[in-house]
């Protein structure tokens, strides 16, 4: 009786250990698990703060031609580029939303680069487009006082090309665009950067080799318009 008795307390003993043992892995497991959260949630929310600099920062403002720019294999990593590209946006979605995308950061310099998404996606003229890329301008310049702003022309698209991504977007109408946006820097003191002429082929069409699909582009077209854009950032 007394040996049943012992072999008994035994058993209870191991299972007692065992269950410490198992209770103990599940804590040390679930503490690593909600660690790993931590950081990945840590590392999540600071990954775009990451690029914002306290002193300097050089907004990149548009849509996906920003948004999809490889800045970081473009340019030197001391060059405080913030890229506030979205893919998709017109000029009244960045009006919407100047706060989230252009004050908040507190820039030094805004490089704006919008309105081929109007000309596809919308029925307005030239004339309301170039309108509501010199109200960005205007609202930069009352929020922002001290900032530098750079005005980039529209690129141009390639029609030409199998299976291109022009849509309804057409040459005549980005350089009358262009053309108005040129005049209004012109009197009021902001950099206009030339880039059609620069993107554009013999026959003012985007240039095979610098696009991808006759709208957005390709690496040596990303290339060029860092080379471009280089020229300002000093």
């Amino acid at each position: 009786m007394k040996k049943y008795y012992i072999l008994i307390c035994a058993l209870l003993i191991t299972n007692i250990v065992c269950l410490y043992n198992i209770n103990k892995n599940i804590c040390s497991n679930a503490c690593a698990i909600e660690g790993s959260k931590e950081s990945t949630k840590q590392e999540s929310s600071s990954r775009w703060e990451a690029n914002v600099k306290k002193n300097d920062n050089f907004v990149f403002l548009g849509d996906s031609i920003f948004d999809w720019y490889p800045i970081k294999e473009m340019y030197d990593s001391s060059i405080p580029i913030v890229n506030s590209g979205r893919a998709g946006y017109e000029t009244q979605d960045i009006l919407d939303r100047m706060d989230e995308m252009v004050y908040r950061y507190n820039p030094t310099k805004v490089f704006i680069l919008i309105g081929t998404n109007d000309l596809n996606y919308e029925d307005d003229d030239e004339q309301k487009v170039a309108d509501n890329i010199e109200k960005i301008v205007e609202l930069i310049k009352e929020n922002r006082p001290t900032t530098k702003i750079y005005l980039q022309s529209i690129y141009p698209i390639n029609r030409n090309m199998e299976n291109h991504g022009a849509q309804e977007r057409y040459n005549d109408e980005i350089q009358e665009v262009n053309s108005r946006l040129k005049d209004y820097c012109k009197k009021n003191d902001v950099t206009y950067i030339d880039m059609y002429d620069v993107l554009k082929d013999d026959d003012g069409n985007f240039k095979e080799e610098y696009t991808k699909d006759g709208l957005h582009p390709s690496t040596l077209g990303y290339i060029a318009i860092t080379k471009k854009l280089m020229e300002y950032m000093n």
